[in-house]
């Protein structure tokens, strides 16, 4: 029952959320934010002894002779599940402020879905094989369109079938069928230590089957099936953070990560370089992402191109197949994670403060807004890994790991993305504390005295930033909690 109450816990808030509704707001607010505690508390209590080795497992019944719906805890779901319920409060919290501020409609909804989303985001972190994950795959697909279209216009209802045709086409062309030849080849669907398919094919069969999981998790974002992470950002900044930080891309990379380590595990992939040419795709979509990001004035979109370049280090990570790039992978899911929800917490907290969607539109606004562009300032650090933000960890992992396998290309690939972080991010937030306020935005400090969004929305980005440097002072908890992952059988 422990491992099935992370899942039915965001469920069981759905009837007091609906109860409450428009005319209880607080009521309502106060119940998501219950939920969310309970679960990253419930979860915290699991956590130790994951981490210390053990695998608690459940079985609840069986889809098919051999493959079951049930639950395993391992060091990698863990850690997702710890860092989606702790970023459930964190959105909860900054949503608060946004949508009352921003006079947001279907706000219960809102709630509702969100919670429908992470529910289905504990699932995908607690799957004991391949085929529940895909059913929580899916479910975290249909429950976050509402979120995408919530504003109901033509744009949001472009962007809705953007997201849900390239995610739902990519789900039913590619993922599904590499399911189900995984299974005919190994028999089961289990994540298990060390792999299921060393020995059940010759290398070009592994090798197609890797890429209809490579293109059919579409969510992982790997050009050219990317353009619906874009397309979402039309959806409110909430919303947004949990597409890019909470919820959808990181169960993409998620589900990749455990595809790579417990499907075909890493010794197999090393030994017949099935990953190789996986590894140059994310290497392309890295620096192909982060040019699209550097001319981008609109400030949700940079950050959108941002996270399809951030993604595909973490697929990268995985696809170099050595301990120590699974283990920056895996690290890098936490440190963007953080990062990337206070990037697009500052975004949305400069939209309700002071109507601004464009980074030409930012100069002098530091001013106004310190609080806001400071945070910005530190999770964009961490992005682009430099102290003191915890990307530093993970990309440095990113980089040895790519050392280790002797791809020089894709370790040149990582250092040059890291220096497009710094020219599509760092201008923000100096123009923002450096730059001349044109004459309109002085008027406009007369309109809007205190110049920081609603108290709420303040809290959550300053709280998340935090965490980033926190981070960097304390890797080692997290570095050690995953080396379990590799233990079983990693390439050095």
């Amino acid at each position: 029952m422990s491992l099935v109450l992370p899942v039915l816990l965001p469920l069981a808030a759905i009837p007091f959320l609906i109860a409450a509704g428009e005319r209880h707001a607080n009521r309502r607010e106060a119940v998501s934010l219950a939920a969310g505690a309970l679960l990253f508390l419930h979860l915290l209590r699991l956590a130790p002894a994951v981490f210390r080795g053990a695998r608690p497992e459940t079985r609840l019944f069986d889809f098919l002779p051999g493959i079951a719906f049930g639950f395993r805890l391992e060091p990698l779901g863990m850690l997702f599940a710890l860092v989606a319920a702790l970023l459930w409060i964190a959105t909860t919290l900054y949503a608060i402020g946004y949508m009352r501020g921003h006079h947001e409609q279907h706000q219960t909804r809102f709630y509702t879905c969100f919670a429908i989303a992470i529910s289905a985001t504990m699932g995908a972190a607690l799957a004991r094989n391949l085929l529940t994950l895909f059913l929580f795959y899916e479910l975290l697909t249909f429950s976050t369109v509402p979120l995408v279209t919530h504003h109901g216009t033509d744009e949001a209802r472009r962007g809705g079938r953007t997201y849900l045709g390239i995610l739902l086409g990519t789900s039913v062309a590619f993922l599904l069928p590499a399911i189900l030849l995984a299974w005919h080849l190994a028999g089961t669907l289990d994540f298990t230590d060390g792999g299921i398919l060393r020995g059940t094919a010759e290398r070009p069969m592994l090798m197609l089957l890797l890429a209809l999981f490579a293109f059919g998790i579409g969510k992982a974002a790997l050009m050219p099936f990317h353009r619906w992470l874009p397309a979402a950002m039309v959806a409110p900044t909430p919303v947004s953070a949990l597409l890019h930080a909470v919820a959808v891309v990181k169960v993409g990379v998620f589900t990749m990560l455990k595809v790579l380590v417990y499907i075909f595990g890493i010794d197999l992939l090393h030994e017949l370089r099935l990953s190789d040419w996986l590894a140059y795709v994310a290497g392309f979509t890295l620096i192909a992402a982060s040019l699209v990001a550097m001319f981008q004035d609109n400030l949700k979109r940079r950050l959108a191109y941002s996270t399809v370049s951030q993604l595909s280090y973490i697929v990268l990570g995985g696809a170099v197949a050595t301990s120590a790039g699974a283990l920056g992978a895996g690290m890098h899911i936490a440190m963007h994670a953080f990062g990337k929800i206070t990037l697009f917490f500052c975004a949305g907290a400069i939209y309700v403060a002071a109507h601004k969607t464009r980074v030409s539109e930012l100069d002098g606004l530091g001013r106004r807004m310190p609080f806001t562009f400071a945070a910005f300032a530190l999770a964009a650090l961490s992005i682009i890994g430099l102290p003191p933000g915890g990307g530093l960890w993970s990309k440095l992992l990113l980089a040895l790991g790519t050392a280790d396998s002797g791809h020089t290309l894709l370790l040149a690939a990582l250092m040059i993305s890291s220096l497009l972080n710094v020219a599509y991010l760092l201008p923000i937030p100096m123009r923002a504390f450096l730059a001349q306020p044109p004459q309109v935005q002085e008027h406009e400090d007369e309109a809007h005295p205190h110049g920081e969004a609603p108290l709420p929305s303040v809290i959550a980005l300053c709280f998340t930033a935090a965490c980033t440097v926190l981070l960097f002072l304390a890797p080692t908890p997290l570095y050690r909690a995953l080396q379990g992952m590799v233990l079983t059988g990693g390439t050095p």
